[in-house]
């Protein structure tokens, strides 16, 4: 008896020590963004799919359209529309696919799939380039809503106010928005910016049916050249695979709902993506087509330009973009704030503290500000590298995850696809678009 005594002590050590670490486990999942709060609707996915789907790029749908074609412009609105809900489909599925666990973020799925450190290399990079490029892409876009909006209603005479200024005050509201702890806390801000992304939507292709069609309109292509036409088709590509591109934040959004094995969260996420996708069609199809229908290729790229009047009209519908873009930052710079302070707390040791979360998400807010505010053409360089992140991330890790048994085959159709999207995106480069027409 006497030599199972120091065992029996050191069994209950270990399983003392256990105990502990799953408790302060426990206490750091309740406190990071993504795992802190499980208790959201169904229709909470609804709208924070939309705020992350629809974006101020809607705008730009009709000069995709006149880059495209009635034809492949049609045919291609409603392929990737079919195409995205069924990679959104599969993604909602695999995140309970193992029995027992839940892949909350989307570099865990990467990991179930490539190992534990290539999938953080493969998913990782190309899922930061996607949400910190939006998040400064929406800040100056932003910026740019709210210095049109001063244009418009400040008469003559008039002081000019720099774009910096505007795209500051922009980020003044997400210095405040920033510290919601996680996504279930943003719900509000969320389902306002879903509302808007529906007003500014129907404002556009309601002015446009008011306009009229206009009495020089053509729907031939614009660019002089063979090789012009084909850049701006793709081109237009990209605008269009870029208006479907929510797929980076789907994981994150599922996880904040309860799930059971009884009840799995793959039923009220799937009710919610179904009801955005019909909200997101009311939105994309009537701006496009109807845009597309008046002003045939002359259209702008913010078909808001081609509209100008009546002025109150557009005003509303650029301060409703203000709106939706403050709810669609917040959205993909949550997982980013899951992403850093995951690392302090875990790898780095640092305490999950109110002051570590103030600290992170300020300076996270104001790089973007700055970079915004620096690079206010952002946008065009985010078409560049969008083929090494939009592509990936929206269109084929997901055809690429089911198929992990077959890894040759995984690994040709993760080259194929890779290098078509890579393609469609390069060519969104101003640079490139122009050189060719």
């Amino acid at each position: 008896m006497g030599t199972q005594g120091p065992a029996t002590t050191d069994q209950n050590y270990n399983h003392a020590t256990s105990e502990e670490q799953a408790a302060k486990q426990k206490a750091i999942d309740d406190w990071l963004p993504i795992t802190s709060s499980r208790n959201a609707k169904w229709w909470y996915s609804a709208f924070h799919n939309v705020t992350a789907m629809v974006g101020a790029g809607v705008l730009s749908l009709p000069y995709a359209m006149a880059q495209l074609g009635w034809g492949p412009g049609v045919a291609i609105l409603i392929l990737s529309w079919i195409i995205t809900l069924y990679t959104l489909w599969q993604m909602v599925e695999m995140h309970e696919m193992v029995p027992g666990k839940r892949f909350d973020r989307y570099h865990e799925l990467g990991q179930h799939a490539f190992g534990e450190k290539l999938g953080l290399y493969i998913v990782v990079p190309q899922q930061l380039i996607v949400e910190v490029g939006v998040c400064i892409v929406y800040m100056v876009t932003g910026g740019k809503s709210l210095h049109k909006v001063h244009e418009l209603l400040c008469k003559e005479p008039c002081k000019e106010i720099k774009l910096s200024y505007f795209i500051m005050i922009f980020a003044s509201v997400h210095f405040v928005l920033s510290h919601l702890p996680n996504f279930n806390a943003i719900a509000g801000v969320s389902l306002a910016a879903a509302v808007m992304s529906l007003s500014y939507s129907t404002i556009a292709w309601s002015a446009s049916v008011r306009k009229g069609v206009q009495p020089d309109v053509a729907y031939g292509y614009k660019a002089k050249t063979a090789a012009g036409t084909v850049f701006n088709f793709f081109s237009a590509l990209g605008d269009v695979a870029f208006a479907y591109a929510g797929h980076n934040v789907v994981l994150e959004i599922q996880a904040t709902i309860p799930s059971t094995p009884e009840k799995p969260s793959k039923g009220p996420m799937w009710r919610g993506v179904v009801v955005a996708y019909i909200v997101v069609a009311l939105c994309y199809f009537p701006v496009a087509l109807i845009g597309y229908w008046m002003f045939g290729n002359k259209v702008e790229d913010n078909i808001l330009l081609s509209l100008e009047k009546p002025t109150w009209l557009i005003v509303m519908a650029n301060f409703f973009v203000v709106v939706h873009v403050i709810g669609s930052y917040q959205i993909y710079a949550m997982p980013v704030f899951d992403m850093i302070e995951t690392l302090l707390v875990k790898k780095l040791n640092f305490s999950p503290t109110r002051l570590l979360r103030f600290v992170v998400r300020n300076l996270y807010v104001a790089s973007t500000m700055f970079i915004g505010i620096t690079f206010p053409f952002f946008g065009g360089l985010l078409g560049f590298f969008g083929g090494f992140a939009f592509a990936p991330t929206t269109y084929f890790v997901s055809q690429i995850l089911p198929l992990q048994s077959s890894k040759t085959f995984s690994f040709l159709s993760f080259f194929f696809f890779g290098t078509v999207q890579q393609l469609i995106y390069y060519t969104k480069s101003p640079y490139l678009t122009f050189c060719f027409n």
